[in-house]
């Protein structure tokens, strides 16, 4: 096809969104008029949506990312116990010996343990919620290219329609 210009490209866009989706270019959404842009221009629309949502994200974002991963591993869960055990031995076997500075019932782990969950609570709501965004952007893209292949499927049966309805008329058998 040769390359199209100005009023001849918005035309040539308007016969496609009238012929596949049977609406004026100018009433379509903003998603539809790119599918119909990329046929025209024989573009592909798939975008890697991992690459787009992640170039989207702040450095604030990125460590609430990584720290949510991070909280929810089994490294974490590990290291924490292991960190709460040694924690109440230490305290439990000096407190027979010395004054320790956190003696049962660990009134002091327990206001860590407290402050640690009020900090993690909302670290851990951000990224499930960039999550949810990040899933709503997949959504979009694969109806993109949901929508393209529909289309274009559409375009090659209107095509093989009419090349056998040349052949009846031309009188060609198959």
């Amino acid at each position: 096809m040769e390359l199209l210009k100005g009023k001849q490209m918005l035309r040539y866009f308007e016969n496609l969104a009238r012929a596949l989706l049977y609406l004026p270019y100018k009433e379509l959404s903003e998603i539809e008029q790119k599918v119909i842009q990329s046929i025209a221009e024989g573009t592909p629309v798939a975008e890697d949506a991992n690459e787009k949502f992640t170039d989207q994200l702040t450095f604030g974002e990125r460590f609430s990312d990584s720290t949510a991963a991070f909280i929810e591993s089994w490294t974490f869960i590990i290291v924490f116990l292991v960190g709460i055990v040694v924690w109440m031995a230490v305290n439990s076997y000096f407190t027979s010996v010395v004054q320790t500075f956190d003696p049962y019932p660990y009134i002091l782990l327990n206001l860590s343990l407290s402050t640690l969950a009020a900090f993690q609570a909302p670290i851990i709501m951000m990224s499930q919620n960039r999550q949810s965004n990040k899933d709503k952007m997949e959504a979009t893209l694969n109806y993109e290219v949901s929508l393209k292949t529909d289309l274009e499927i559409t375009r090659l049966h209107q095509k093989l329609d009419e090349l056998l309805e040349m052949q009846k008329n031309t009188g060609i058998k198959a």
